[in-house]
């Protein structure tokens, strides 16, 4: 019961983070985090399973026990995980405990709920991608909200109230919208399923048990639960259009909390578009090819537009992920190999490069208290250690070889190019690569203007390189990003295994 043990220690390091004095909040947290990165890393070590956890695959540390009942349905405590899920278990855990290492500089009031809150919101991550029970996976999918919403709300910026709660309304509406659509289908399957276990609900839609609900025949049904369950989780990638929430979120959220939130919780809606979605329903995945590529593409060239036109270093990261998630959709959609596990993979190296991102734009925060782009020049003569690692974390976002965020790229490259989905899928491909130029015109344009040149910083504070403890979490991210770079089947082997099962339903072979 590893998984169990996992959360559990977790929530329980939370409550303890909760009730230490302050000075204490900080070290006791990034102790007790270290005990989740363990687990999860012998997780990873110990991992034997194979195939995906909803198609009938061997689960790994697979739980399965009644827990309630509900009318018909039985609700199971069930979790376990795949070659999909573990490696973003991996990634929570890590990036986690970095993050709570790089608050240990801007965050000066009420630490030990600050600490706590993050342990929370690790806890019910944790929850959410080892989740096998809709019901067990919904209470975790909306707790997540709640941390997060008080992190942003009461040690953000200005502005921290309006983005806390444009960031809790537009994802409840969201979660709303995709509960609908999934409901519809458990409705659709009536008394062909005893629970609201994802395995059996998906096993029992591949085996053509969906009938009409509400007047609508079963395509039709499933066309209707698809769309609503992909606008549900597309706010929470979050792709054009359905984007505006997220920068304000970014720009006023204390650093690690930003790191939580562009790292982990935009995979949320990722993974959770994997599992329902492309998983439960790929053949209709597959006649909605067209305007899902779309939105794809749009998110990768409009995003990264975007991006181009700000003076704000941490608007600049944050709409490049809406660009990065871009990139991910449009794998999922290609249904190939190399598409859905380059997808899967971008989850990760995403997760490792923006990270890495927005906790160097925090360092120069720290120090400057700007970010824009205009204030400051030179600063590598400065903080020359810093300005180093945002320089290679800005390649890796380019998708500098041997860096996570090449391999990644290239894998969704290669599996768009190959895909049959759709005959305009190369077209597709082509244009949303030109991307990168975009990327790299934005970077290069905030690194030259910002780290290089005279040194020029209108301000009042002393400018000097960051302490060891804000420069380390960015060391240790840049060393995740190029082992993963030179050596992706650290991941990338067991995300085959478990995306072929799918490929296989979605006509792919």
């Amino acid at each position: 019961m590893i998984i169990e043990a996992l959360i559990a220690v977790t929530f329980l390091a939370a409550l303890v983070t909760f009730v230490l004095p302050d000075r204490y909040a900080g070290k006791a947290a990034f102790a007790l985090s270290l005990v989740p990165v363990l687990g999860s890393l012998v997780m990873w070590q110990q991992y034997d399973a194979s195939g995906n956890a909803l198609l009938g695959g061997n689960i790994a540390f697979e739980t399965d026990v009644v827990w309630l009942q509900l009318g018909q349905y039985d609700l199971h405590w069930m979790v376990g995980v795949d070659g999909i899920s573990l490696p973003l278990v991996v990634l929570t855990t890590i990036l986690t405990t970095l993050a709570i290492v790089s608050s240990w500089t801007p965050i000066a009031e009420r630490q030990s709920q600050f600490y706590g809150l993050m342990l929370l919101m690790e806890a019910n991550l944790l929850g959410v991608f080892t989740a096998l029970d809709f019901f067990v996976w919904f209470v975790f999918w909306e707790a997540v909200l709640v941390p997060m919403y008080f992190l942003i709300g009461v040690w953000g910026g200005p502005r921290r109230k309006y983005a806390a709660i444009k960031f809790f309304v537009y994802t409840n509406i969201a979660s709303l919208v995709m509960f609908i659509g999934f409901i519809s289908l458990v409705f659709g399957l009536g008394d062909s399923i005893s629970s609201l276990r994802l395995p059996e609900i998906a096993q029992a839609l591949q085996a053509g048990q969906l009938s009409g609900f509400a007047g609508l025949s079963a395509s039709a049904l499933a066309s209707v639960a698809f769309v609503a369950m992909f606008l549900g989780f597309a706010v929470k990638v979050p792709v054009v259009p359905f984007h505006t929430w997220l920068p304000d979120a970014h720009v006023e959220a204390p650093t690690p909390a930003s790191v939580m939130l562009a790292g982990v919780l935009l995979k949320m809606g990722t993974y959770a578009l994997l599992r329902f979605n492309f998983t439960m329903l790929p053949e209709t995945a597959r006649s909605f090819a067209l305007p899902i590529a779309l939105v794809a593409v749009a998110s990768v060239i409009y995003g990264a537009l975007l991006a181009l036109a700000q003076q704000d270093l941490k608007r600049i990261v944050a709409y490049s992920s809406v660009s990065s998630m871009g990139y991910v959709i449009l794998g999922l959609i290609a249904y190939t190999t190399y598409g859905v596990g380059g997808a899967t993979f971008q989850m990760v190296a995403h997760g490792l490069i923006s990270g890495l991102m927005f906790m160097a734009v925090g360092v120069i925060y720290n120090t400057t208290h700007t970010r824009m782009v205009t204030d400051m020049s030179g600063m590598a003569d400065k903080m020359p250690v810093t300005a180093g690692i945002f320089v290679a974390g800005a390649f890796g976002y380019m998708g500098l070889p041997l860096m996570a965020g090449f391999a990644a790229e290239f894998f969704i490259f290669k599996g768009a190019f190959e895909s049959t989905v759709m005959a305009a899928m190369p077209l597709f491909t082509g244009v949303a690569m030109f991307g990168i130029v975009i990327v790299a015109g934005y970077l290069l344009f905030a690194m030259q203007r910002t780290l290089f040149g005279p040194f020029q910083f209108d301000g009042d504070y002393e400018i000097t390189e960051a302490p060891f403890h804000d420069v380390a979490p960015l060391a240790v991210l840049l060393l995740l990003t190029i082992v993963l770079g030179v050596s992706p089947d650290i991941f990338f082997t067991m995300i085959q295994d478990a995306v072929n099962p799918i490929l296989e339903l979605g006509g792919a072979f």
